[in-house]
């Protein structure tokens, strides 16, 4: 067990040091995990587990992951320029939503016992493996993006990213695709920067509340910044197919170790 976790347990937050070999593994993971969040949108298949390998039981981790995962919406954000041209006032008027739902996520997760969490999280992972392979389709009676159907949509998905989040830019980016007349580039540059709402206002309670384990989210922090600006420019020319299959094969080998974990 690494020595800036081993004063901590599930429910006790860590605060002593990161080695170095610790802080790189973080910096490339959040790296690597910030350009698959903005290309194929599984940001959490690639950070989640690099926790985990740490020796960080699933809660902390989790939420460790999700405060850390904010800063990819930063970078996404300045590195999605072009395409978030002209749609400022959307990106308030849609915000609001996953604001509130992110809110009611985290309080989900902080409100419910940790065994639970563990006992449920690879099969979200699963879910949301398959949903990268096979991505939902949503019809268009969601009624607009100014909608009920449409808010109601959002603000079940920014539940979904406070609580978990993997795959939860997936799903967002089903929503806003029914609901937007915009290319597909322009809707995944708005798809992270709202989706990164849910998980801020979601950072703000685990801080408060949850054993987040604050070595750890600076490098991978700094690491999901940088992906999220290297991942735009990559997400214009790369098709993405062999990336989804890769990681969504990577994302069923997690689950199923976890599911080994958490049920034998």
């Amino acid at each position: 067990m690494p020595g800036w976790w081993r004063a901590a347990t599930g429910d006790v937050i860590g605060c002593a040091t990161v080695d170095v070999a610790e802080v790189l593994w973080l910096l490339g993971a959040g790296t690597l995990a910030g350009v698959v969040g903005t290309v194929v949108s599984l940001a959490s298949i690639v950070s989640y587990p690099a926790l985990l390998a740490l020796g960080l039981p699933p809660l902390a981790a989790n939420v460790t992951n999700t405060v850390a995962l904010t800063f990819h919406g930063v970078g996404a954000a300045l590195g999605s320029r072009p395409e978030l041209a002209g749609q400022g006032s959307r990106v308030v008027r849609l915000g609001g939503m996953t604001l509130l739902g992110g809110a009611a996520g985290a309080a989900l997760l902080l409100a419910t016992p940790s065994t639970l969490f563990e006992a449920i999280a690879p099969w979200l992972i699963a879910a949301a493996s398959l949903l990268l392979v096979l991505p939902p389709k949503v019809g268009r009676g969601l009624g607009g993006e100014d909608g009920w159907g449409a808010r109601a949509a959002m603000f079940a998905v920014a539940l979904y990213i406070g609580y978990f989040g993997a795959a939860g830019g997936i799903l967002m980016f089903a929503v806003l695709s029914a609901v937007l007349d915009q290319t597909p580039v322009r809707v995944n540059a708005l798809k992270s920067v709202v989706s990164s709402l849910a998980n801020a206002v979601a950072m703000i309670g685990f801080a408060l509340f949850g054993p987040v384990q604050w070595a750890a989210v600076v490098p991978l922090a700094a690491g999901f910044f940088l992906g999220g600006l290297l991942g735009p420019p990559i997400a214009r020319r790369l098709p993405g197919r062999a990336l989804q299959l890769g990681t969504a094969a990577c994302g069923l080998a997690v689950a199923v170790k976890l599911g080994l974990d958490a049920y034998a």
